[in-house]
């Protein structure tokens, strides 16, 4: 028997630990974008009159 979560293949388990790389570098370079856009516009205060 087959143990849970266990892969059918190499090529499948390969497969799958490309892909969570690469939403892992996705996240990353959203993360950073973000980052870098709060500090490139400058804040905006409303004044009260």
């Amino acid at each position: 028997m087959a143990r849970a979560g266990a892969y059918k293949s190499e090529k499948r388990k390969k497969e799958l630990l490309r892909q969570k790389k690469q939403e892992e570098k996705r996240h990353r370079r959203i993360k950073k974008d973000s980052a870098t856009d709060e500090k490139d516009e400058p804040k905006i205060t409303e004044e009260k009159e």
